[in-house]
């Protein structure tokens, strides 16, 4: 992202409250010996569980490049990892509690579902800063909660229009998991769709365990979909993705998802991506000074066998980031100072320019095009907002 697009929200973040060093410093002072405890909640268990470890390794990576510049206000930090898998929501909820109350935790990093979210947003009840790094519906305007996650307005909003427009594309068939994320995306996704003179042929959402792709896919075929809008997650991606090349599609109806990675990617095959997209704020091919720098440090760090880098881990990086830059500018990891200088925060890193705004991310995104089983960036949609209006919902 170009950087006079984001002179506005730097000019407004240099304006925001700060504290002097010396309130940094002597806050810290009393415990400068203990580290601040960050939970990070990733999928260990579960069909999820593929990506906890790129997760942890880049939340590793942006640890020890904090503390390295001196920790979060003062302090060094400190990781305690809890299961976020499985699709179990009050387990994870209470994860977290155990976390809060024997680990003494001062803020979460989430890399999980929505439902887990929602979950995990009523129990913290506005008391303990959240940072919520995955892909999903849109609508989180909780206190004491941050979203990196891209939104549809993110991926589908700018997208759609142009894919439509270069691969002539207008009719479209939905296929998700039968869950929060896929619904929500998916009703955004229609008016998108709809807007652009295009329409919905068809939609359809399955368990997490769905076997049965064969029916849907000739359904695909029987509506005569030229696109097909994916928002399934883990082994459904895979599953489906497959049994879609196999029955022979893949040539000539195009695939968008919101939520494929290097790492689905690579488990689906190369046999299989013909016309596969993916829209995201990340890949591991993007060709930036900052994006190609930061692939360096992870593979000198974790070696060559290391859990591929992909957007759902990258953004554990991203989260962690996102408390340091809030961290250091409020003195401390709670919510109420968090709440008062979060807006137009940003960080410049991997992902290029994000700035926070009402709680969400406003960022470049990319829409990449699967090469056997690598991602190729076709297009560059910069400082897309994620559209979303907290301010409304708050006040």
């Amino acid at each position: 992202m170009k950087r006079r697009q984001f002179a506005k929200y730097s000019l407004l973040a240099a304006s925001a409250p700060s504290l002097p060093v010396s309130t940094l410093l002597s806050s810290g002072s009393a415990h400068a010996a203990l580290p601040r405890k960050i939970g990070l909640l990733i999928p260990l268990s579960g069909p999820d569980a593929l990506y906890g470890p790129s997760g942890r390794n880049c939340a590793d990576l942006a640890v020890e490049q904090i503390n390295a510049r001196g920790g979060i206000a003062g302090r060094q930090i400190a990781l305690v990892v809890g299961d976020a898998g499985g699709g179990d929501p009050p387990r994870v909820v209470r994860t977290a509690r155990k976390l809060l109350t024997e680990d003494k935790v001062e803020a979460f990093v989430g890399l999980h579902n929505s439902a887990t979210r929602v979950a995990l947003v009523e129990a913290f009840a506005g008391k303990v800063t959240y940072v919520y790094t995955t892909t999903y519906e849109g609508g989180e305007c909780a206190r004491g909660t941050y979203v990196l996650g891209e939104t549809p307005a993110q991926q589908l909003r700018p997208v759609i229009p142009w894919l439509s427009r270069t691969q002539r594309l207008n009719r479209w068939y939905l296929i998700g998991n039968d869950y929060v994320w896929p619904r929500g995306t998916n009703a955004k996704a229609k008016q998108y769709i709809q807007a652009y003179g295009g329409t919905v042929v068809g939609e359809k959402y399955v368990p997490f365990d769905w076997g049965n792709f064969e029916a849907i896919v000739g359904a695909i075929t029987a509506a005569k979909a030229d696109a097909v809008l994916i928002t399934l997650v883990g082994s459904s991606s895979i599953r489906f993705n497959q049994v879609f090349s196999g029955q022979g599609l893949a040539k000539s109806v195009v695939r968008l998802s919101t939520f494929l990675d290097e790492i689905t990617l690579a488990a689906v095959g190369a046999a299989h991506s013909a016309n596969l997209y993916s829209a995201a704020g990340y890949f591991a091919g993007i060709r930036t000074t900052a994006a190609r720098e930061f692939a360096t440090q992870y593979a000198m760090r974790f070696g060559a066998d290391a859990a591929p880098l992909n957007v759902t881990g990258q953004a554990c990086y991203e989260g962690v980031r996102l408390l340091e830059v809030m961290g250091n500018k409020a003195g401390s990891l709670e919510v109420d100072k968090l709440e008062g200088i979060a807006q137009w925060q940003y960080t410049d890193g991997p992902r290029g320019f994000t700035v926070m705004h009402d709680r969400h991310a406003v960022r470049d995104i990319y829409l990449a095009k699967a090469e056997g089983t690598t991602f190729q960036v076709v297009k560059t949609f910069e400082a897309v907002n994620p559209g979303e209006d907290c301010k409304r919902v708050n006040e």
